[in-house]
């Protein structure tokens, strides 16, 4: 999860680089800034077993039709929605956030805005683990207290570990 304008390319490319090597899917909100630079990372890095998926919004003016820039040329299999709204709606039932959440086994969240801020506070709410990647601690202050934060990939690469461990067995 991560901002829709912003790239954070260092940010991305590396967790982007990181779900490739573990072999996993990734899924995303399917737009631009971090959404696409994780998306290109992990496609461009990816070996094995993965693929990048992205929730898609619909255009404000018609539920049947995407919004305008998305999906990202680097998502694989787009799941389109009814669904407009983001950003400062992000936690309203009309807003794809509560699918990307649902679906994750984890959540990494980059920095970003509103829209990302909401999908913290949402796996906050619905208890799916989250992890906070900055290291420069400013970037995310506004996110959500109750979500951990870490300043290094090795961090998250723990995190992730820990999760999909448990994955596996069958449950957190």
């Amino acid at each position: 999860m991560g901002s829709g304008d912003e790239r954070h390319l260092s940010l991305a490319e590396s967790v982007g680089q990181l779900l490739a090597q573990l072999e996993v899917n990734l899924l995303t909100g399917g737009g631009g800034g971090v959404m696409e630079a994780v998306s290109r990372a992990f496609v461009s890095a990816r070996r094995g077993c993965g693929i990048c998926i992205g929730v898609i919004p619909c255009s404000d003016a018609d539920p049947g039709t995407p919004r305008e820039g998305y999906p990202n040329r680097f998502v694989e299999l787009p799941i389109h929605t009814h669904l407009p709204y983001s950003g400062v709606r992000g936690k309203e039932p009309l807003s794809r956030n509560h699918i990307n959440v649902l679906s994750c086994d984890a959540i990494v969240a980059l920095p970003g805005g509103h829209g990302t801020e909401s999908e913290v506070s949402l796996a906050i709410e619905y208890r799916k683990p989250v992890v906070v990647f900055a290291p420069d601690s400013a970037l995310v202050e506004h996110f959500a207290k109750e979500a951990p934060r870490v300043a290094t990939l090795d961090d998250v690469a723990r995190f992730l570990a820990q999760r999909l461990r448990r994955a596996e067995i069958g449950g957190w």
